[in-house]
């Protein structure tokens, strides 16, 4: 019974560090990512479709962003597509390809971006404390059925306090990290 609450709550905040790594993926670093487009939609033919369904889009270097539609009438709701969507950079339209140019991060958009990027990593650990909230409301509910023991219940307790400190080192860890890539020039 109590294993069982343990590996809910592990499986609970470890979705909470996963959703911490695709939340740091919206964020810019020194070298642009292809996910910076994740989400973004065109029309295809009536329908709302993901860009990469509907386009190749590459990353040739650390600034620059090629998307080429698989159907050259598609150019220009692509373009639109990325007007909507303020991703901080005006799309080129060649007639054959949308090409996106990202100016170097400035000092200052880069402090931001790590500003940023802690704000998710503390939303992170909001997330990971509500697991373990619950996961010891489960507890004191067993230990108030009489099913657990004043002994078990302070162990549980105690063990649930342990995993979320470890999930929390963890996402201090994935921050650390992410500051890094972001301040490196």
């Amino acid at each position: 019974m109590l294993e069982e609450i343990y590996s809910e709550t592990k499986e609970h905040m470890e979705k909470s560090i996963e959703a911490l790594k695709r939340d740091y993926k919206s964020l810019r670093t020194g070298k642009v990512s292809t996910s910076i487009l994740d989400g973004i939609k065109v029309d295809y033919y009536g329908t709302p479709t993901e860009l990469n369904q509907v386009a190749s889009v590459l990353a040739p270097d650390a600034t620059t962003i090629v998307i080429s539609p698989w159907e050259k009438n598609l150019v220009g709701d692509i373009e639109k597509a990325i007007n909507e969507a303020n991703i901080g950079v005006n799309p080129n339209n060649d007639g054959e390809a949308v090409k996106l140019y990202f100016p170097p991060m400035t000092v200052e958009q880069r402090q931001e971006a790590a500003k940023q990027a802690k704000g998710m990593t503390d939303n992170a650990k909001v997330a990971i404390r509500n697991v373990r909230k619950h996961s010891n409301d489960k507890v004191k509910t067993l230990h108030k059925d009489k099913e657990i023991t004043d002994d078990e219940n302070k162990k549980a307790l105690d063990e649930i306090q342990k995993i979320t400190d470890s999930f929390v080192a963890k996402a201090d860890d994935t921050f650390k990290t992410k500051e890094q890539e972001i301040l490196t020039v």
